[in-house]
């Protein structure tokens, strides 16, 4: 891949970082299911919605 070619993932988090150095009072709040889900990718955010299923199927048969 050419380095003048940057993946939608780089370009979203340079973005990013950039308006945290513009704005650093919105970071104090933290990070967030937005930021989670972005650097997880697809198959990340699926397998933790996954997780959370499975989990909850779990706990509804161990406290029902």
């Amino acid at each position: 891949m050419n380095k003048d070619k940057e993946t939608p993932e780089r370009r979203r988090e340079k973005l990013r970082l950039e308006e945290l150095k513009r704005n650093p009072s919105s970071s104090i709040h933290g990070g967030g299911l937005v930021d989670l889900v972005g650097s997880l990718g697809w198959k990340g955010t699926g397998f933790l919605i996954l997780v959370i299923i499975i989990g909850f199927i779990i706990v509804s048969l161990f406290f029902k």
